[in-house]
């Protein structure tokens, strides 16, 4: 399966914060999007999820050839994208079971049903993988959790769904040493033919345990170099001066705006 996105152009509140964004996903990769901070990077998360808050002005992203820009957010979450949130919300009164049941049974088709045996099989299968308390199952959506309980939490969704297309934006922040190792272990062990993921990431120490094959640099709003993993290692010791040198991009004072959803804000690039 492939995820096109052409000159992709989104704005909030009339702010132009994607300025032409080129990017193709295919199955059976796992690409790094890196680049200093406010240049875009969550807002392509939640445009490809379909945040409403976010209003695209020019371009389009197309699955397998149809027009996700046309999609609800549902109906992107049933063709197989899945959005790993850098704030989790809580919900309560509504047990992590039973959301992620609900949500992988919305994604079959009439007249089936999920096997109840199978589902706690691989629920607890998940937990334990990802070293999670065993009542995690029981417990309100991530209410009551830690930064990092919460961001765990995000990869069993993710493991649950089998989506084919996972966005994990900046699912390292906030998660120490042992638990980044868990995540990054956890997304990698899913690669497959049927599988690919897109993470949004400040820093090397999470891709040291994802084989990432493409690596991108975003700035003002777009991919501005891609390459391998040699890219990460420059980046992490040299920054990014460098390429704003060899791009001629001159320094420019970047602000930020914040939009509150609900019990998160969402910081991006003004």
């Amino acid at each position: 399966m492939k995820l096109e996105i052409k000159n992709l152009h989104a704005s909030v509140e009339d702010t132009e914060i994607l300025t032409g964004l080129n990017l193709e996903l295919e199955t059976g990769s796992i690409h790094a999007i890196m680049g200093p901070n406010g240049t875009g990077k969550s807002t392509l998360a939640a445009v490809i999820m379909g945040n409403p808050h976010y209003r695209v002005t020019e371009g389009e992203i197309l699955l397998d050839g149809e027009n996700v820009l046309a999609m609800s957010v549902d109906e992107r979450s049933r063709k197989g994208i899945f959005l790993a949130m850098q704030y989790p919300n809580e919900i309560s009164g509504i047990t992590n079971a039973d959301f992620i049941k609900s949500a992988m049974q919305a994604r079959l088709q009439e007249g089936e049903h999920i096997s109840l045996f199978k589902f706690v099989r691989e629920i607890d299968r998940a937990v334990t993988d990802l070293k999670m308390n065993p009542d995690l199952p029981h417990r309100y959506v991530n209410e009551g959790f830690s930064g990092g309980e919460k961001k765990r939490n995000e990869i069993l969704q993710m493991k649950m769904l089998q989506p084919h297309f996972a966005i994990l934006d900046e699912i390292d922040s906030g998660l120490d040493v042992d638990a980044l190792k868990i995540v990054g272990e956890n997304v990698n062990s899913m690669r497959g033919k049927q599988f690919c993921a897109l993470v949004i990431t400040h820093y090397q120490r999470l891709l040291d345990y994802i084989n990432v094959d493409h690596v991108h640099i975003m700035m003002n709003g777009k991919i501005v170099k891609s390459g391998t993993q040699d890219l990460i290692v420059k980046i992490d010791k040299e920054g990014y001066d460098w390429l704003k040198y060899e791009l001629g991009i001159e320094e420019e004072v970047v602000e930020k705006h914040t939009i509150v959803l609900g019990t998160c804000a969402v910081k991006d690039r003004k």
